[in-house]
Parts: structure tokens; C-alpha cells; sequence
């Protein structure tokens, strides 16, 4: 079947600084791509060359005849003469669009608190993407491309718009820096870097393990860089089992890449560190009334922080998350009760504003005038310059001035700049908004050997799995709830919960199922049929996996035999034609091999 659009050698620069060059590729029907890479590198140029927003410089973009087309840009193109209803539903009144379960699906979810009937004109950033992401999806597309759909979606929203997304039988390119996203939605991995897109199977889990296969074979030279692959690959083979499904000689890969890769923080360790600097007492919150207008977000709540404790708060939007963070921090005071401070804490609080930074101010002054030089964990010592090379801050970036930053460069920033203050108390309020992966996975390695409490207000539940070791919620009952299983955990209690209210919200895909590529489209979510527990099926499927099993081990054994061979003959070309085909017959067999291990294997999960 032929692609639905083409790119063949397209360049495209901006000023002197080419951000494609040379790239082709292609999307086919039913294909679902993730595009990561570093902010201002490509990615969202990438997708208005392909989209035809931009021509490319050289190069042609070929598209299927009538090819539809949705794209979801960063702002929006919403007419504020409009109501929400006109923009999103076309004027449709309540009885037309809810006699269908699809839309209504579509505006219960991604319109709950937002009046159709309200003005465009007033609504907030976050309700303006909102209503754009739902008249996108209300479309019938061959394409929809979507650049940081995330953005102002709660854990819940997210989750359903994953499992929304991995049903529907359009094709799918997809900009985001959230990770669990891109796992749980997309069979394909493209990192824009260097003007160059390269191309990686499966999903985010897939893409860090291939990446780091691909730097050691090519014994890259970017050092720094590939250690925190490395780190994210050890977290990620640790992580929770549904984390990835790679058949068993994936995982002997895998392995053997992190044996010498220590978890990514000693937590024993951080928390006696913590204890050392904060005392037993960090912030006590004791039978507190919290209350914002009319509502009352918490009632006779009492919650008890310690040294050491890293903590993930999730709730739907307007249960209170930001108001909780500006409690503990005591910036806003409870309507009752008591909110206690230990004595030696050194409290920052990042906030979700950016315009608390000097825009006249240049980037190394500023940090240095905070501090020339911190302090790591195990005693390294950073200077000002080498931190913020760290968060991404080279060459002429390093003297710009502040007000001429972008939005994420101005989050680096300001997050780096409230590190080196050496707070031992941290309140982060949606910390990745504006970050791409790279930024982030240097700040969750900053995070690891940092010794302090920390609680995290965040929609990206990559990051907060990845950053958190307990998870608490605001479940509308006035209360701060711990959940054991985390936001799983989350998911179900919400799901059940607007069971009961006759509101049916999927807690979404697993992220496995979504990065699945062995179909080109997905049109159901439903799991692969199981073969029954002692059935002659299963005796027929494991049976299957222990002879591929043994057949592949002697296939490894046969190729470095030949690789050894092939050496030995360098200079007899005969005898290198002759081990080069067998090799490469051995490959193919390898190949079949795998893909029926991988049949075999669904049948036993």
C-alpha cells in the first residue's frame, strides 16, 4: 500500500541554521509516529513542511490524492466572535451532538467545566487548547498531526486521550515530551537532531533501548549524553513490568547494557542525607480547612511531609493541586487549622508563571551573582558555567539576555536559578511544561542526587514515576489520599467513581498495547485472545518458545563463530562471499524466528 505523504530529500533552514537536511521519509495509512528531539531543533517545522504550512527549501512533499488532513498547532486558530459551542460543535444544540456517543464522549471529557455557551473570547489558555483538541478529534482524517496535545490535560485527560487516539483508524504523528504518552500511543519513534530524523520501532521504552544499542555500536563520543540514556534505560528495565513487553532476547540486550548501571538514586542513602539537613520535622499540615472562593478544597485535613520524601500529587484540573503546593509553601494561609514549618528547611517553589525574571538580566551574570559554584552529592563540585552547559545553556546562549529567551529556555532557566539557592524543600507546580526529553532527563538526573523532600504537581506521569516514590491525590472528598499503586491507582478509583455518576471515562491503554507495531493501524483497544491456563495451547505455545529459545542461542553461537571467520579471511573473498550469505541467511532466520517467539509469547501473558 502506498504512503499517505512522502517527504524525498527535504531541507529547510532558518536563517544559516539548516533544521532539515536531506530527510525523507514517509507515513503510511494507520501509522502512529512520535517525534521527539531537543526544543528548536525541528520538530514543529518538521510538521508544517509535511502538513504544507511550510515549503521546504529543496525537496518535494508528495500527498495521496484527497489526503484529510487535522493538525493541532501550538496556538490556536479559534474565531473569539464565536461561543465555545459554535467553534466546537458547529452551533449544534445539546439534543444533535448528544445522540452521539462518540462526541459526547469527546466534549464530556475534554470540555468538562467549560460552558458551550460561553464566549471564546474569554476563556483561559488552557480551555482555548482544549476546545481546539476537541473539534480536531470531532473530524473525520486520513492524518492528524498534533504538536503537544498534553498541554492543560490532567493524568485522567491524558489517559483518555491515549486510549482515544490508539482506537481511532487514522494515521498519527504526534509531537510530546510525555514519555508515558508516547509509549502507550505510538508504533514508531522519529528523533529530529542535527537536521537529520531518524527512525526507531515502538515507542519511548523501545526508542531509549535502540538509542543506546546505536551509540555503543557506534562508540559515540558524546559521553554525558549517552550515560543519561543509559540511566534511563536502567530506570526503565527496573520500572513497573507493563513498562515493556521485549521478547526475552530484547531483554538479555537490555541487561547486558545496564549490568553496571547503578538505580538511578540510592534512596536509603538520600533519605539519611535529608534527615541530616532538614531534622524529622519538614511540614506538617494539621486539621486545615483550604478554601478558594466558594469552594472548599480541603476539609480537616491533616498530612504529615518527612526528610527525604519524594511525593507525586495528581488530581483533574481544579481540585486544588496549585492552591495545595501555595499552602505548603505558605504562601496562602488555611481557613482553619494549622500548617507547621521544621526549622531548618530551606523552602523553593516553583510556580507556573514565567514573569518573575528579569528580562534585562543576562543568563551567566544572573546565575552567577546566586552562586559560582555547587555542590553534588558525593562532593563534586559544579561551577555556574558547567550547570547551566547541563540545562542547555551553550555558546552565545550563555550571555543572551533574559527576555529573549523562549518559553522553554525561560523554564530551564528559572528552575536552574531556584536549584542554587541548595533548597532543602522543593515544590514543583508542573515543572516539564515547555521542557523536551533531553531537558528533562538531565533534570530527573539532577533530581536523583539531590537530598531533600520533594513534592511534585505534574500531568506527566512518566516524569512523576520516574522522579517520585509515593503518589497523593485530591479526590474531591476534602481530603489528601495516599495511593499505593500510584496513579493506576488514580485512574481506577476516578473511572469507578464517574461509573457511579453514569459517566463512562476508559482509564487508558496500556503503554505496551499502544507501542505494539505489528499492525499498521489499531482499530480496537481489546487484548490479544489467551491461551487457556493448561490447555493444549499453552503446552503448544510454550513448547514453541523453548525450541526458539534453543535454536536462537545456537544461531548466536553460529554467527560469532563466521564474525570470527570473517576475520581470519580478511583478505580471501571467496571465503568472504561465502560466510557474508550465511550469515546473512542466519540473519533471516533470526528474523522469522523472533516474530514467531513474539506470536507464541502473547498467547502465554
Amino acid at each position: 500500500m502506498s504512503n499517505l505523504l512522502n517527504l524525498e530529500r527535504v531541507s529547510k533552514s532558518y536563517g544559516v541554521r539548516p533544521l532539515l537536511a536531506d530527510v525523507s521519509l514517509g507515513i503510511g495509512a494507520g501509522d502512529r509516529i512520535g517525534i521527539v528531539g531537543r526544543n528548536g531543533d525541528g520538530k514543529t517545522t518538521l510538521l508544517e513542511v509535511m502538513t504544507g504550512i511550510e515549503e521546504p527549501d529543496t525537496g518535494r512533499v508528495s500527498r495521496q490524492r484527497g489526503l484529510l488532513v487535522g493538525y493541532l498547532h501550538q496556538g490556536d486558530e479559534l474565531d473569539d466572535t464565536h461561543t465555545v459551542r459554535e467553534a466546537v460543535l458547529g452551533g449544534r444544540s445539546d439534543h444533535e451532538w448528544a445522540a452521539d456517543s462518540r462526541t459526547r464522549e469527546i466534549v464530556e471529557v475534554l470540555l468538562a467545566g467549560v460552558s458551550l455557551d460561553r464566549a471564546v473570547v474569554g476563556l483561559s489558555g488552557g480551555e482555548r487548547r482544549r476546545c481546539s483538541l476537541a473539534a480536531l478529534l470531532l473530524g473525520d482524517h486520513d492524518l492528524v498531526v498534533l504538536d503537544e496535545p498534553t498541554n492543560h490535560l490532567d493524568v485522567e485527560a491524558v489517559a483518555w486521550l491515549a486510549q482515544h487516539l490508539a482506537a481511532r483508524p487514522s494515521a498519527l504523528v504526534v509531537v510530546t515530551h510525555d514519555r508515558w504518552f508516547l509509549d502507550a500511543v505510538c508504533q514508531w519513534t522519529w528523533e529530529v537532531h542535527n537536521g537529520q530524523v531518524d527512525a526507531y520501532e515502538g515507542g519511548y521504552a523501545a526508542f531509549v533501548l535502540a538509542k543506546a544499542e546505536r551509540q555503543r555500536q557506534l562508540a559515540a563520543s558524546e559521553i554525558r549524553r549517552q550515560n543519561l540514556v543509559r540511566k534511563e534505560l536502567a530506570w526503565l528495565r527496573r520500572g513497573p513490568p507493563a513498562r515493556t513487553s521485549k521478547p526475552k532476547f530484547r531483554i538479555d540486550a537490555a541487561n547486558q547494557l545496564i549490568e553496571d548501571v547503578p538505580p538511578p538514586r540510592d534512596r536509603l542513602e538520600l533519605e539519611r542525607f535529608a534527615t541530616q539537613r532538614l531534622g524529622k520535622d519538614v511540614i506538617d499540615v494539621e486539621d486545615v480547612d483550604l478554601v478558594r472562593g466558594d469552594r472548599k478544597l480541603l476539609s480537616h485535613a491533616t498530612w504529615r511531609i518527612g526528610p527525604g520524601d519524594r511525593i507525586g500529587l495528581v488530581g483533574v484540573n481544579g481540585a486544588g493541586k496549585t492552591s495545595v503546593l501555595a499552602l505548603l509553601s505558605g504562601e496562602l494561609p488555611p481557613a482553619a487549622g494549622k500548617v507547621k514549618h521544621g526549622r531548618t528547611i530551606a523552602l523553593q517553589h516553583l510556580t507556573q508563571q514565567l514573569d518573575d525574571l528579569d528580562p534585562d538580566g543576562r543568563v551567566l551574570p544572573t546565575v552567577e551573582s546566586i552562586r559560582r559554584v555547587t555542590k553534588t552529592l558525593e562532593g563534586q563540585e559544579l561551577t555556574a558555567t558547567s550547570l547551566l552547559e547541563r540545562f542547555g545553556f551553550t555558546g552565545d546562549r550563555l550571555t543572551a539576555r533574559i527576555g529573549d529567551l523562549s518559553g522553554g529556555e525561560r523554564r530551564r532557566f528559572q528552575l536552574l536559578r531556584l536549584l542554587l539557592t541548595e533548597p532543602n524543600v522543593l515544590l514543583l507546580d508542573e515543572p516539564t511544561n515547555d521542557l523536551d526529553i533531553e531537558t528533562l532527563n538531565v533534570l530527573e538526573d539532577f533530581l536523583d542526587g539531590w537530598p531533600g523532600t520533594l513534592v511534585v504537581v505534574s500531568h506527566d506521569r512518566y516524569f512523576l514515576e520516574r522522579v517520585t516514590d509515593s503518589v497523593w491525590a485530591l479526590l474531591g472528598d476534602g481530603q489528601v489520599s495516599m495511593l499505593p499503586r500510584g496513579v493506576d491507582e488514580y485512574l481506577e478509583r476516578r473511572a469507578a467513581d464517574l461509573h457511579l455518576q453514569g459517566v463512562e471515562v476508559p482509564t487508558g491503554p496500556d503503554p505496551v498495547a499502544g507501542s505494539s507495531s505489528s499492525s499498521s493501524s489499531s482499530t480496537s483497544s481489546s487484548e490479544p485472545a489467551k491461551a487457556k491456563v493448561g490447555g493444549a495451547e499453552e503446552r503448544a505455545a510454550r513448547k514453541t518458545v523453548n525450541r526458539i529459545d534453543k535454536r536462537l542461542a545456537r544461531i548466536a553461537e553460529r554467527e560469532a563463530e563466521l564474525n570470527a571467520a570473517v576475520l581470519e579471511h580478511a583478505q580471501d573473498y571467496t571465503a568472504l562471499a561465502r560466510l557474508s550469505a550465511e550469515l546473512q541467511e542466519l540473519a533471516a532466520e533470526k528474523e522469522q524466528l523472533e516474530m514467531e517467539w513474539l506470536e507464541a509469547a502473547e498467547l502465554l501473558e
